[in-house]
């Protein structure tokens, strides 16, 4: 029987196609590095400056990787209004890699209240260090330095914490009622906080609510937490949970507090609740007939089994990679070598670096490693094709990364660079396919589309739509943005910003995308390309079969059955 790979067609410069295909293989510096450990990390600041004699900042942490010696941003802290000393509940999770060196960079900034963009903030100080001492001193302490290194009064403190075997999550619901009221015009506005008690007496910020405003009646949203952070799977571990009224001054009203257990939470698993007496112990003291300052309410505590990445890959799980190609005219004639398509014989092009850098990683996941690869924005010869396919109509895919590229030089010449930069059509194919794939309820197929494109898209409003309806499917959406554009309005199609909305107001239901622009990483190696845009993915997978309670298969299921391709 003919191999799919010996099916596709080759041109005469198929050999001079290798060479570029393993050009940027070897220039990506691909390598595969199992992870000694998760580690999680968080971070509270002490003595921040008032820049404003008139308010205080509200502080925000950047971490960065140092990668080839650039600063890549790996995650970011919610923004705490009016503190000098804030504690963030955000959590950063990396992996640590015994052999290498991780140089971190933590960045504070004070983020104005009329936007939260660290391009108009305010640069407060920054630390760096390695993961390799955080790690063996588990607390990290030292001050932020300003530009110059200059020593500032502000000292940055950071706890790391491995995470064990306990990958179990748990879902809790709390309201309260009847909550003593600090405001003279109005009520409280109260916001909850549940510290974890740790073996030397010191407390952990495990979860910090939504402030509920106007209300001494609040209904907090559900949240999920890792019982590795609850209670370190200690469940008569202490937790002090405490209770405040929010001011915009940052100077927030004690309302009262109380101690309880995961074992006491527990409780509440059966449908029943579990109640608090939140308690002020100075009026406990002073009032004579003092009883409590509210009633704190556990209405569900439901137990959520978390499977891992690899569970579902082992169970059988194959990730479909599709990939989508901008033929737009703004890419410049092919011909000429200030072309983003300019087909050099051994120096990948942008869109081949890309191409390469995250198929490589993703075709290990992929048994029949048969990539399908779209173009769209081109003329053939003379039809404007909103979407065609890069590979011959008789093979559905590409034999691996290789014959992606062997098939994108192939067609090349036989295209006119049109427009526009529609984007939604793409998504919209892909997203049928992984339709398809949510109706069988089994974790068989996870979908990642990769679209490679030179610049703003025309059709945003139908891309919003389409992402939209994507984020309910088992889907993840990957964007490169290749040369110099200004790619500032892309942004938004990323959720990390806030969560993306279609046209009519409806908002996505999971985190799908991920937007990069290409030269972020041009000096450095591209495989820090592969590894920030792919970084969300088993999260996004496990997530998506999470929450549709779809539980990964039995690997043994699949041992005898399976075949991969070589």
């Amino acid at each position: 029987m003919t191999s799919p790979k010996s099916r596709i067609e080759h041109s005469p410069h198929t050999h001079t196609m290798s060479n570029i295909y393993e050009s940027a293989a070897n220039t990506l510096g691909l390598f595969n590095s199992p992870c000694l450990a998760k580690v999680e990390l968080r971070v509270t600041c002490k003595g921040i400056s008032d820049r404003d004699a008139l308010s205080k900042p509200d502080p925000c942490v950047l971490i960065k990787m140092q990668s080839h010696g650039q600063w890549l941003e790996v995650d970011r802290t919610e923004v705490i209004r009016s503190s000098i000393s804030p504690t963030f509940s955000k959590v950063f999770t990396v992996d640590f890699y015994f052999e290498e060196v991780q140089r971190l960079r933590y960045e504070l900034y004070d983020i104005s209240s009329n936007h939260n963009g660290i391009k108009e903030a305010d640069f407060l100080g920054a630390m760096e260090c390695t993961l390799g001492q955080i790690v063996s001193q588990r607390k990290l302490t030292k001050p932020l330095l300003k530009q110059g290194s200059t020593v500032s009064k502000s000292f940055i403190m950071v706890t790391a914490e491995e995470l064990t075997g306990n990958d179990d999550y748990v879902e809790l619901s709390f309201s309260a009622r009847k909550l003593d009221d600090k405001d003279f015009f109005s009520k409280s506005d109260p916001f909850l906080e549940i510290f974890r008690m740790n073996d030397d007496d010191t407390l952990q910020l495990v979860h910090r609510t939504e402030t509920v405003m106007n209300n001494l009646n609040p209904v907090w949203k559900t949240f999920k937490t890792s019982l590795n952070s609850l209670c370190s799977g200690d469940h008569d571990r202490p937790l002090k949970c405490t209770v405040w009224d929010w001011d915009s001054n940052g100077k927030h009203d004690y309302i009262g507090e109380y101690q309880a257990t995961f074992k006491e939470m527990r409780g509440a698993m059966d449908g029943r609740q579990v109640q608090w007496e939140c308690i002020n112990p100075k009026y406990q003291i002073k009032k004579k007939n003092y009883k409590n300052s509210g009633i704190v309410i556990l209405n569900q505590c439901k137990i959520i089994k978390m499977h891992s990445f690899l569970d579902y890959i082992m169970g059988g799980c194959q990730i479909q990679f599709t990939v989508a190609i901008d033929f737009t005219a703004s890419n410049g004639d092919p011909h000429n070598s200030c072309s983003l398509h300019y087909i050099h014989p051994y120096q990948p092009n942008e869109y081949l670096k890309a191409l390469v850098a995250v198929g490589e990683i993703c075709q290990d996941y992929d048994s029949d490693k048969m990539f399908p690869a779209f173009g769209f924005g081109a003329q053939i010869p003379v039809t404007v094709c909103v979407l065609f396919c890069v590979f011959p109509t008789y093979v559905y895919g590409c034999a691996g990364i290789q014959g992606v590229v062997e098939a994108y030089q192939t067609c090349l010449p036989k295209l006119q660079l049109y427009g526009p930069t529609n984007i939604a059509p793409i998504i919209q194919k892909v997203a049928s396919s992984a339709s398809q794939e949510m109706h069988t309820k089994e974790a068989m197929q996870y979908f990642i589309l990769l679209i490679l494109t030179d610049g703003v898209i025309t059709d945003m409003a139908d891309t919003r739509e389409a992402i939209v309806q994507a984020s309910h499917l088992p889907m993840s959406i990957i964007i490169v943005g290749v040369g110099s554009a200004d790619f500032s309005d892309m942004q938004m199609l990323d959720g990390d910003d806030g969560i993306l909305r279609s046209p009519k107001g409806e908002p996505c239901l999971r985190d799908i995308v991920q937007f990069v622009p290409f030269r972020n990483f041009k000096h450095g190696s591209p495989a820090e390309l592969a590894k920030t845009v792919l970084a969300e993915v088993p999260n996004q997978v496990v997530d998506y079969y999470n929450n549709k309670g779809i539980k990964p298969k039995v690997p043994s299921e699949f041992e005898s059955s399976r075949t991969f391709a070589p």
